[in-house]
Parts: structure tokens; C-alpha cells; sequence
């Protein structure tokens, strides 16, 4: 039974997989237009550290208890480190959206400002 539930839960990561391979396709396409520097590789590198965790810990099933425990930890900090990895990859390509976001709520103030008086 806890092989069942170690299994199930893998499913999440299988799920940051997909969602990192969908950020890391589109912001090379972003970086292609803009012609910016290839930091979406670190996404595919995000892939590949939640990948070797999620190996770890599927070969670690049929093993002892403390061989589990290692796993573990090797998933955990692979995905810590994977996880660091993209959130800074995407910050560098999708953080002008934040400012712009800005730019246009502080345009639309001064617009009713300006019908105001």
C-alpha cells in the first residue's frame, strides 16, 4: 500500500514536468522574438533534476527503508534545486509583464484624474 501512494504520488511532479516544458517552449519562442539570451535551457535543466528525483524514488520502491530515505531526500532537494532554477528562468523572461502592468495602472488613473477636475 505505501508503494501505491509513493506512485500516486508522483503525479504532481509529472504535472510541474508538463507545466515547466510548456514555460520553457514558450519563452523560447518569447526569446526568438526579442532576441534575448537563451535562458529558457534552464527550464529543460528544471526537467531534468525533477526527473532524476522522481527515478530516484521509483528505484528506491523495492529497496530497504533507508535506501527510501535517501531517495527522499534526493527528490526533495533535486526539486528544491529545479524549482530555484525556473522561477529565476521565468522571472528573466516574463517579468516585464509585471511592470507593465504597473505602467498601465498608474496610465489609467492619471486618465480619470484628469476627467475628475
Amino acid at each position: 500500500m505505501p508503494n501505491l501512494l509513493t506512485l500516486l504520488g508522483l503525479a504532481g511532479p509529472i504535472a510541474m514536468i508538463i507545466a515547466l516544458l510548456v514555460m520553457a517552449l514558450l519563452s523560447q519562442r518569447l526569446g526568438a522574438v526579442t532576441k534575448r539570451r537563451r535562458a529558457y535551457r534552464w527550464f529543460f535543466v528544471a526537467v531534468g533534476l525533477i526527473t532524476a528525483g522522481i527515478l530516484a524514488r521509483l528505484l528506491a520502491l523495492g529497496g530497504t527503508p533507508s535506501a527510501l530515505a535517501e531517495a527522499t531526500l534526493l527528490y526533495t532537494v533535486s526539486v528544491t534545486i529545479a524549482l530555484t532554477l525556473a522561477v529565476s528562468a521565468a522571472w528573466r523572461y516574463w517579468g516585464w509583464l509585471l511592470s507593465e502592468r504597473g505602467k498601465e495602472t498608474d496610465q489609467a488613473n492619471n486618465t480619470n484624474k484628469g476627467k475628475m477636475q
